[in-house]
This record gives C-alpha cells, sequence and structure tokens, in this order.
C-alpha cells in the first residue's frame, strides 16, 4: 500500500494540466489549490481504506475525469439557482416570493448605480429612505404613516418594544404560535422586553377575557396570526375591529401581527378567507404588520403600517437602525407596489400572485406541454403521465388549503428507484426538487415556467445517463 502513495500526482503538475484544460478558469488559485488537496486526501484515504490497490487507478487517465468533476463540483457557487417542481409557491427553503421583472430591473440598477438612497432630489440635502416607499404602502393598504424593516419578525420586535417595553401585552393563548425556525411568539416578547399575559383557551378567546385582564400594567392588545398552524372545530377569536374598539375604550393600542399579510383578495380560489391588510387596516387596528416576501411577492421585509402616532413612535426607536433594510431591498418592494397601484397588473406581473390564481385548465396544459418535452427528452427510460393533484401556497399563508393542479408523473424505467431519482436531482445543474406521491416523482407546473420544462429534461436526463 506504501508503495501506491508515491504515484499520486504532485499538486502543481494537476494545476497545470488543469489551467491548459480550461477547467480552472477564472478560478482564484486559492481555490483551486485546496480543490486539488482535497481531491488527492480523498484518494489517500481510499489507498488506506484498500479502494484504490492498483497502480492504474492512479493514473492520470483514470484519476483526471474524477478530478475534473471533483474541482467543478467544488468551484460551483454554494448559494445557486434551482428549480422549484413542488408546487409550493412560498417556498420558504428555495427563496420564497420570485420577483416581478421590474422588481428585478431595479434591484440591479440598484446595486450598479448611485442612487438617492437617503438623498432629497428636490432640496439637495439628507433625505429618508423610508421616503421612497411610505406614500405608496399608504395608498395601497388605507394607512396613515409606515416603516419598512428588514422581515416581520423584526417588525414584532420593534413593535413590542416601543408600545409595550416593561409593560403587559395581551394576547390571545390560541396564537401563541411558534413557525419556521423556531420562532415563537412568546420568545420575541420577552426578548422586547414586554410581559406576555396570556387569555382565554387555546381554541376560544373572548372579547371579555381581553377586558377582564386589563389592568394599570396593560400597555397593548395584540392579535397574532396563527399562520401554519390552524384550529378547527369549536374555535372563536376576536376580530381585529372588536378589539379596536376595546383599545378605544381603555385607551390602550391595538396591534395585529398579520404574518403572510396580502394585499391581494384571493376569494374564488377555494381558499379559507383571510383578510387583506387594506380590511385589517379598516377595521381601525392602530399597527398593523406583515411581510414583503411572502404573498406578497416582494423581496424580504416586514411592512409596519397603521396610526401615525404609533409608526412614529416606532420610527424613532434607536432599534430601527439595526433593522433597516437595504437599498437592494427598496428598489424592489418600491417597484413591487407599483404593481398594486393597478390590482388587475399586480395579478399578471407579481410571479407569486399569478401562480396563486393560475386557473386550472391552463395549468393542465403546462403539465401536458412538459409532459410531452419529458417523453421527447427520456424516450424509454421513464413512464410518463399526468394526473389532477394539489398545489400549496406556502410561506405560512393559507395552511392545510389546497389549490387544484395538474401534476406530471415519472417512474423511471431502469435500476433507478423513484427514491433515487428524487435524491440524485438535488445533484444535477441546476437541481430540481420535486415530490413523491403515489409511488411517483411528481413535478407541480404550477411553480415552473415554460422556459424550465427543457432543464427539468435534462436534469433527469443527467441523472438517468441518457446520452
Amino acid at each position: 500500500m506504501s508503495n501506491l502513495f508515491k504515484y499520486l500526482p504532485s499538486v502543481d503538475s494537476v494545476l497545470t494540466r488543469l489551467e491548459e484544460e480550461g477547467v480552472i478558469d477564472g478560478l482564484p488559485r486559492t481555490l483551486s489549490r485546496d480543490l486539488v488537496n482535497g481531491f488527492l486526501d480523498v484518494c489517500r484515504e481510499e489507498i488506506k481504506g484498500g479502494i484504490i490497490t492498483e497502480e492504474k487507478q492512479l493514473s492520470p487517465e483514470t484519476l483526471f475525469p474524477r478530478l475534473t468533476c471533483h474541482v467543478r463540483a467544488g468551484a460551483k457557487p454554494h448559494f445557486r439557482r434551482v428549480l422549484n417542481g413542488t408546487g409550493v409557491v412560498v417556498h420558504t427553503n428555495l427563496g420564497r416570493s420570485l420577483l416581478a421583472e421590474s422588481a428585478v430591473q431595479a434591484v440591479t440598477e440598484a446595486c450598479a448605480c448611485y442612487s438617492n438612497l437617503e438623498f432629497d432630489l428636490n432640496t439637495g440635502e439628507r433625505g429618508s429612505r423610508y421616503s421612497h416607499v411610505e406614500k405608496l404602502i399608504c395608498e395601497i393598504t388605507g394607512a396613515e404613516s409606515a416603516l419598512v424593516v428588514n422581515n416581520n419578525a423584526s417588525a414584532v420586535l420593534i413593535t413590542l418594544e416601543t408600545l409595550a417595553k416593561g409593560r403587559e401585552a395581551i394576547v390571545s393563548r390560541g396564537q401563541l404560535v411558534e413557525i419556521g425556525g423556531s420562532f415563537r411568539i412568546p420568545d420575541v416578547m420577552a426578548k422586547s422586553g414586554a410581559f406576555l399575559r396570556e387569555v382565554g383557551a387555546t381554541n376560544r378567546t373572548h372579547l371579555h377575557d381581553y377586558e377582564n385582564a386589563i389592568n394599570e400594567e396593560t400597555a397593548l392588545l395584540m392579535k397574532v396570526h396563527t399562520s401554519n398552524f390552524r384550529v378547527i372545530g369549536f374555535t372563536k377569536e376576536v376580530s381585529g375591529g372588536e378589539l379596536a374598539g376595546l383599545g378605544r375604550k381603555h385607551g390602550l393600542p391595538v396591534y395585529e401581527d398579520l404574518g403572510s399579510g396580502n394585499l391581494t383578495n384571493f376569494s374564488g380560489l377555494g381558499l379559507m378567507r383571510e383578510p387583506t391588510v387594506q380590511e385589517v387596516v379598516a377595521e381601525d387596528v392602530d399597527v398593523v404588520s406583515f411581510s414583503g416576501d411572502k404573498v406578497l411577492g416582494g423581496p424580504q421585509a416586514g411592512i409596519i403600517v397603521g396610526k401615525k402616532k404609533f409608526i412614529d413612535m416606532i420610527k424613532k426607536n434607536p432599534l430601527n437602525r439595526a433593522v433597516r433594510i437595504d437599498k437592494m431591498t427598496l428598489a424592489a418592494l418600491e417597484a413591487t407596489l407599483r404593481l398594486y397601484l393597478d390590482p388587475e397588473t399586480a395579478k399578471r406581473e407579481v410571479p407569486t400572485v399569478r401562480m396563486i390564481t393560475e386557473k386550472p385548465e391552463n395549468l393542465k396544459k403546462q403539465a401536458q406541454a412538459l409532459a410531452r418535452t419529458l417523453r421527447r427528452e427520456l424516450g424509454e427510460s421513464a413512464a410518463i403521465a399526468v394526473r389532477e393533484g394539489v398545489s400549496r401556497v406556502g410561506g405560512g399563508a393559507f395552511p392545510e388549503q389546497d389549490l387544484k393542479t395538474f401534476l406530471v408523473t415519472i417512474v423511471p424505467n431502469i435500476k433507478v428507484t423513484v427514491e433515487e431519482l428524487k435524491e440524485n436531482l438535488l445533484s444535477t445543474e441546476p437541481p430540481l426538487v420535486g415530490r413523491i406521491e403515489e409511488d411517483s416523482y411528481c413535478l407541480d407546473p404550477r411553480t415552473l415556467s415554460r422556459a424550465e420544462h427543457k432543464l427539468c429534461a435534462d436534469a433527469i436526463s443527467q441523472v438517468l445517463n441518457i446520452n
């Protein structure tokens, strides 16, 4: 075994050959060297483990194809594009909402050029970054004032820290939820310095539960959207309007965290009714917060709207500096909000809204088109079919509610199981993410563009080794 180590090529000779063959063009020399060293370390372990037992296994003809694959794989960006065939529109793990074309262009310009981020072009003096979107948000939602921070968790934190620090915030027991990433409402309240006063039961909370809990230490009445958790059956919760009335009676602000708040009325899709931001604001709730990158279909942001008196207080909180949004987010958010000035334009141009409202008959046509592309590319290596299925909105919105769709099902006819197909598709370029149902690998055209059909076929071809 010890004799085999001397047949390993030197790092410099390997780098020279990789340069001659153009494999490492554009890669920093240090990264190339690290990747080569890593590959040679693997070879050493294979010698020690008895996997490499002969000199010919270390010949350039044998090693370099493996080495090239290793270097190219290691040189790929860790953060990169994937194909979403899951049918989950706002897929938290896959980057949530896709931006509208106009928002993408706005971000590109914001990155490539100087801008009036905090410069007032009317006076030539320092301006406010929030001025670019505040008027738009107020016009769309009907609120008196608005502020944008870097996500809705920050919006919850800064609102509670501003309005209830050192005092009590009253919340229904059934709304003390935990969402993705172990984000718990009670924990955020504790971090903000507010004291939680929970009222009611898990499934039923009445207006008198809030009123009976009000005391001299009460600072805030709070309502929380339960996101991807839903209580069904014998239930009761207090509306934002009822809570707002109680707040006015006792001189207390009312704050509603809408989570994945939406600006679009999705009635007619068979989904359970969810109030829009505009409707909650119209109920006279003092402060409302929601996400920008979920059902709204914009960039990651936490949007806070409401009465000017309270929004001004939040704006002046020193914490606002720590949770403010950057120029790219502002550019994308402004472009997205401009589309909402005309609801029909938003339905056409905002990808998230367009995908959610896509008609089943159109999805059937898209599924049939994807199936034709797969059959043409995969031939006899897989059985391809189309059947009815369901999609999900995702992002904590409309939990456990289905959108009708049509799925393309793939079952390999060669010695690759459906489970292996799913796993191996995560290593293709670009990776393809789908789901397994009824012993088939399934792709949902709701979250795949027509331009991505060929990419899906190419990815599956890579796994099934079709030339």
